[in-house]
């Protein structure tokens, strides 16, 4: 095309751009509520998952009670990612504004951020971490691994960070690309197939990972993180200045939906087989998310003081040059000290 040809239909392509823009905000409807929102398919994703099936069957949890609150129709868009890096990618890109996520990819990205980004609106879960080795092995310490194989589900991810700095308080050199220990981030149906083979001397993984690892490939936990975050809610900040109300009473469905979870556990471990089955396209034993399920703790709340070892954990494992400060972090309500001083002072 000539330059003289592509000046004269300039006009005529911006036109059509500028109508298409406007197309598209004629068909923005201020009665409908769009939340695009992340968990991964791993148990220690429970609320994800559940609330995922609610909408699958048409009776969305969190699609019904922001109705009640906000007065308008709410559609929720579900997206499942493998790891939570991905998944504070697509929060950055503004894909979602929402996601079940581990605590490790979130301060990573609040402090891409320079702490203007990402924020922790809700505790999700507790434990159901833990590093596997196979049943015969005689590792023991983290010295014990040195010249070994570790996989974990994604650079940078909470287990990632969690097994770096086990190996880093054992006085192992761990360095992201080597060091005393090799630790390979690779999927988790991956790893399952590489520990079977004996390609691997352990994995530091999730439910129902952890579980599939012991009662299907010979493995033993040899470290159980049951005392750990392994999940909160975030979202963007952009979300929280712009939709305030949508915010609070999504956080308010959540806390209800933990309760939920709590009272009714065989029906929750019903849900989470089936929507497995669904996401991975494999048939899940209810055995298997039964054991899975005794290892986790739901949360309303996030500890601020799990929260900071954590970020100690990133720092000692060299994701971090420094300490961050966590205190915007986490919203002032999201915090389980919170809860605590509401209740003290209630019974004074």
């Amino acid at each position: 095309m000539t330059r003289s040809r592509f000046l004269m239909i300039l006009p005529a392509l911006f036109l059509c751009l500028l109508a298409v823009s406007c197309g598209k905000k004629e068909k923005e409807d201020p009665n409908v509520v769009e939340l695009n929102f992340g968990h991964f398919p791993n148990v220690t994703h429970v609320q994800g998952l559940v609330a995922h099936h609610f909408s699958r069957q048409g009776k969305g949890w969190f699609e019904e009670r922001l109705k009640e609150a906000t007065g308008k129709d709410v559609r929720i868009n579900w997206y499942v990612y493998n790891a939570g890096p991905s998944a504070m990618e697509a929060v950055f890109a503004r894909s979602i504004e929402l996601a079940y996520v581990g605590p490790s990819p979130a301060i990573n990205a609040f402090v891409r951020s320079r702490g203007e980004d990402i924020r922790m609106i809700a505790g999700a879960v507790e434990g159901g971490a833990a590093l596997v080795v196979p049943k015969d092995s005689t590792l023991k310490e983290p010295a014990d691994f040195r010249g070994k194989v570790i996989a974990t589900p994604q650079l940078g991810n909470t287990q990632d960070v969690s097994a770096r700095a086990w190996f880093s308080r054992g006085g192992l050199h761990v360095t992201q690309r080597g060091g005393d220990v090799t630790i390979l981030p690779t999927p988790n149906p991956e790893q399952l197939s590489l520990f079977r083979q004996g390609k691997l001397d352990g994995v530091w993984t999730v439910e129902p990972w952890v579980s599939r690892l012991v009662l299907t490939a010979g493995g033993r936990v040899l470290v159980d993180e049951k005392e750990s975050i392994a999940t909160v809610l975030v979202c963007g900040a952009e979300f929280l200045r712009e939709k305030p109300e949508v915010a609070k009473a999504l956080v308010q469905a959540h806390e209800e939906l933990n309760e939920w979870i709590r009272l009714h556990p065989d029906e929750v471990q019903s849900i989470v087989v089936r929507e497995l089955e669904e996401l991975t396209h494999s048939r899940i034993d209810p055995a298997l998310i039964a054991e899975a399920w005794k290892s986790i703790v739901i949360k309303d709340r996030i500890s601020i003081p799990k929260l900071r070892q954590f970020v100690q954990d990133a720092h000692q494992a060299g994701f971090m040059k420094e300490v961050p400060d966590v205190g915007g972090l986490v919203v002032p309500e999201a915090a389980e000290e919170q809860l605590t001083m509401a209740k003290e002072a209630g019974g004074r």
